[in-house]
């Protein structure tokens, strides 16, 4: 068996592993400090924080701000290109929607030089249409979040599938030496929630989001990639997003996004120690 096929083959038993792990140590984190930060702001660099300080933070996915859609994939079209000129050690890409545009670089894990492409509104079709983008990049590892925009805008399930198994195909092709992590959708706040599409999030149980996660899981295991199951550790007893760690039912605050970052950093650290071990 090669070394490679041996990697791959116990991608489903290390996410089981860490995914375990993250449950114990957020747990504890959470009894111990459960003050709410403030809402954090995105990652960007150079000419784009000037233009993201002028654009307001997403009081509702989709809503039209003075950067539109595709000034964002152009915007961060040039910033992919910049890092694939420097070529930097540890590189780590971020793809998503506005939960992973508004992930602060004060919240990001240590020891990686971070390219943040999240954008407003983003659904895995828009996400899978700008992937060459990165085509000359060279990350160490790609974490993917999406799908509650597809949700919302009323696609149904298959095709959401569909297109993350097409997400994850392009991305093995284009970075086949990357570990590429996809992560669960996270689940929403229901009646509690204050977001401005509440009746729509109302419409959607957090149960489905549950059976997609289920069958990303497997998409993933299929794959032969990384599979980040992020729900549990953000859902309450009655499977809604916390809202002491969300700013509005939808997305998330800056104690929500230490939570996430916590995950990153204990789930790359089970991955680095097991595959290290072999």
């Amino acid at each position: 068996m090669s070394a490679r096929f041996k990697r791959y083959s116990q991608v489903s038993f290390f996410s089981l592993a860490a995914n375990g792990l993250l449950l114990l140590v957020l747990a504890l984190l959470w009894q111990r400090d459960a003050a709410v930060s403030e809402v954090a702001l995105a990652n960007f660099s150079g000419a784009s924080m000037q233009l993201l300080a002028r654009t307001p933070i997403p009081s509702e996915v989709g809503q039209q701000h003075k950067l539109n859609y595709q000034q964002w994939v152009d915007l961060l079209g040039q910033e992919a290109a910049v890092i694939a000129d420097k070529r930097p050690e540890n590189l780590a890409i971020l793809l998503g929607d506005s939960i992973t545009l508004w992930f602060s670089k004060d919240y990001l894990p240590p020891n990686y030089t971070w390219l943040n492409q999240g954008i407003s509104g983003e659904n895995t079709v828009g996400l899978l249409r700008r992937l060459n983008l990165l085509d000359t990049t060279q990350p160490e590892v790609i974490y993917v979040m999406i799908g509650i925009n597809d949700i919302l805008r009323g696609t149904g399930d298959e095709t959401i599938l569909a297109n993350h198994r097409l997400i994850v195909s392009q991305l093995k092709r284009s970075h086949p030496r990357s570990r590429i992590v996809l992560q669960s959708i996270l689940p929403h706040s229901a009646e509690r929630a204050t977001w401005e599409g509440r009746d729509r999030l109302l419409n959607i149980p957090n149960q489905r989001i549950r059976n997609l996660n289920r069958q990303l899981e497997a998409i993933a295991k299929n794959e032969r990639i990384y599979f980040l199951d992020l729900y549990p550790l953000f859902a309450d007893t009655q499977g809604n997003l916390k809202m002491e760690l969300s700013t509005d039912g939808l997305h998330l605050n800056g104690e929500g996004y230490k939570i996430w970052s916590t995950a990153l950093q204990i789930f790359n650290q089970v991955i680095y120690q097991r595959t290290a071990g072999r």
